[in-house]
């Protein structure tokens, strides 16, 4: 059975002073139910998703979610997890619920609060993420890892200091038109292509402008059922949506090929029977530069060791062939884990209805979206159409 976005709601992205994990699954849920216009009675089950690894005291936040209305009450409540990708595998929950017959409408919400926590404890708690037998005691937290991948990937392919700049200057740029977005200033490319006391090397060649920030924030979608959606005011129909799960062990893989993630794209978009160039746009999953560099060469759109390609000749600026991130990515969104996924399922939806403003992408048709957990290990793409 089809399911549809029928409603969504986003809050600002960053550090949220006065905020509590709690109150932001409030908001949103209320926000995005009042923008279905559904009624909370109406819910049939109810997904939060909720990173943690330590970010937050209460661990088991599935109920938080009912105290956005007391017409929750004794629903279905359930918490998933699946790293940073956790946003979408509560999409595609509520996806798996509505084709299973057993539910029509499914609220989804994605939450994390993050800049309360230390920048130490902040790695080690992103780091639970890789395979920590052989992996966590790499310096630099999740930063190191994909420091090393990128150093990795400048030993195979030559230096692409060059591309990731220009990663991140477009990122940053289309960040401006992003009113959730945690840093909406356009600072340019020769700012993240120079290491310097503001914009310091982290790990490996990655420099901070090549690292999505810390950050706290929640968003919130509506699934429901074709016939509950054909109904309401508007509905984005999910053409596919696919989860490819690959080794959690680096060693285990060749971790300059993303090949999880070329293996999602491929059942997507052969699912929704279209290609790469149908496309109107993409939301990818940018946590670094030299993923979204990577991320290019997986989904097909260059050649392996070619993403700098996809930049430099503007395929995937906002005006290009295949926009990637006109949101600003998570580079400059910002990153809360849970919402992440979320997140880029209701900008997504929000550019297929038109109501993008500054950020939207001309004539959008057709959208993408890849969100990722861990070093390319968890892996969903989802396809969306706008069918009213």
């Amino acid at each position: 059975m089809a399911a549809c976005i029928v409603g969504w709601a986003h809050t600002p992205f960053g550090k949220l002073a006065g905020e509590t994990v709690e109150s932001l699954i409030v908001r949103v849920a209320n926000e995005a139910l009042a923008d279905a216009a559904i009624a909370a009675r109406d819910v049939d089950e109810i997904v939060l998703g909720h990173f943690n690894a330590g970010f937050s005291a209460q661990d088991f936040g599935a109920s938080l979610v009912l105290q956005a209305s007391p017409d929750l009450r004794f629903k279905r409540a359930t918490r998933v997890e699946n790293a940073c990708a956790t946003g979408s595998a509560a999409v595609h929950c509520g996806l798996k619920s509505i084709a299973a017959n057993s539910a029509r409408i499914v609220l989804v919400v994605g939450v994390e609060q993050m800049t309360m926590t230390s920048a130490a404890d902040v790695g080690r708690n992103l780091l639970k993420a890789s395979y920590v037998r052989e992996e966590a005691d790499i310096d630099g937290g999740f930063a190191g890892i994909f420091g090393k991948i990128a150093g990795l990937y400048f030993q195979r392919w030559g230096d692409q200091s060059d591309a990731l700049a220009q990663i991140a200057a477009k990122n940053h740029k289309n960040g401006v038109g992003n009113p959730y977005a945690q840093i909406r200033k356009d600072i340019g490319y020769d700012f993240c292509r120079t290491e310097s006391e503001r914009n310091p090397r982290v790990a490996g060649p990655l420099k901070r402008t090549d690292c999505s920030p810390v950050s706290d924030g929640a968003a919130a979608v509506v699934l429901a059922d074709l016939e509950t959606a054909l109904k309401l005011d508007k509905a984005i129909v999910f053409r596919a949506a696919e989860q490819v799960q690959d080794f959690l062990p680096m060693s285990r893989r060749d971790v300059l090929k993303f090949e999880g993630c070329g293996v999602a794209w491929r059942r997507a978009l052969a699912h929704a029977g279209v290609g790469l160039k149908d496309l109107s746009f993409a939301e990818v999953h940018d946590c670094f530069t030299i993923a979204e560099l990577i991320e290019y060469e997986a989904m097909g759109l260059v050649g392996e060791g070619q993403g700098a390609r996809a930049i430099a000749e503007g395929t995937v600026a906002k005006g290009g062939a295949l926009p990637i991130n006109p949101s600003g990515g998570l580079k400059a969104k910002g990153h809360p884990i849970g919402a992440t996924g979320v997140s880029m399922h209701a900008l997504a939806a929000m550019q297929l209805a038109g109501t993008a403003g500054d950020m939207q992408v001309k004539d959008a048709r057709l959208g993408g979206v890849f969100n990722m957990g861990g070093t390319a290990v968890a892996n969903y793409v989802s396809i969306l159409e706008r069918l009213r």
